[in-house]
């Protein structure tokens, strides 16, 4: 439901009930939940995603996971090809990240792969060809993202090839997250790492998270999808970024 507003801006209760097959009144209180949790804003006969999100809003893991899966999973696509045999990777909790290393694990690829993601890195293991390493920390609550240490301090210890990254938001010249912990530890997996590559989907160009993470001229490449306005693919371009576009089919758009 909230994937098919998003899509559109707004919809009317009789537009979900027909596009999710459910009555009228299970919309209404499927609205009213997630309205209560922050996810959208009711309308007169519908409803519509906040247009003011919260600096420290973030949505549900299972959520955020289906939200614009199509795009990320176009976007772990074309990141899949930036990795080459025998190189040391680190694979950032993120949902975009996650459809990366969905592709990574089918691949006849060697790799050491660095994860503070108990998710990314079950996936990564069922390849016997990745050595998986997970920093270690304390879940998150409602989540599989592992925080604070021994994975900071471990973070500050290596040097990989690449890492990939997600961000809550893009704004401003700046990438930022809705936890000081999380951002702290993108920090950390930036400085690690000779080449930084953002996977991040069109609609993280929105309203600044609560805390920055860093500069984006602090990431070399962008991978994201052909919904990413002209403007903000000039800017990031203006900032000396290689602005890479996953094109995402209209038909698998619609899909959810």
């Amino acid at each position: 439901m909230l994937e098919h507003i998003r899509s559109r801006g707004a919809a009317s209760i009789q537009e979900l009930a027909e596009a999710i097959a459910v009555s009228n009144s299970t919309i209404r209180r499927d609205l009213e939940e997630l309205e209560l949790a922050g996810y959208l804003e009711r309308t007169r006969g519908g409803a519509l995603l906040e247009r003011t999100q919260k600096s420290t809003f973030e949505p549900e893991a299972a959520l955020a996971a289906e939200i614009a899966r199509p795009q990320k999973q176009a976007i772990g696509g074309v990141a899949a090809n930036m990795i080459r045999k025998g190189e040391s990777a680190i694979f950032d909790s993120s949902s975009t990240v996650m459809e990366l290393a969905r592709i990574v694990a089918t691949r006849d690829l060697a790799l050491t792969a660095v994860t503070n993601d108990l998710g990314i890195g079950s996936i990564l293991a069922r390849n016997a060809m990745i050595n998986v390493v997970v920093p270690g920390g304390t879940i998150r609550p409602g989540s599989q993202t592992l925080r604070g240490e021994p994975g900071q301090k471990f973070l500050e210890t290596i040097h990989t090839d690449i890492t990939f990254i997600g961000t809550h938001a893009i704004s401003g010249g700046y990438l930022s997250e809705t936890s000081l912990e999380i951002a702290a530890l993108k920090r950390l997996m930036i400085a690690a790492a000779r080449r930084v590559v953002l996977l991040a989907d069109s609609s993280k160009f929105q309203t600044v998270a609560f805390c920055r993470i860093c500069a984006i001229s602090e990431v070399h490449q962008i991978v994201t999808d052909d919904g990413l306005r002209s403007d903000d693919a000039q800017s990031l371009r203006d900032f000396g970024i290689d602005v890479i576009i996953a094109p995402v089919l209209h038909g698998e758009r619609d899909k959810n």
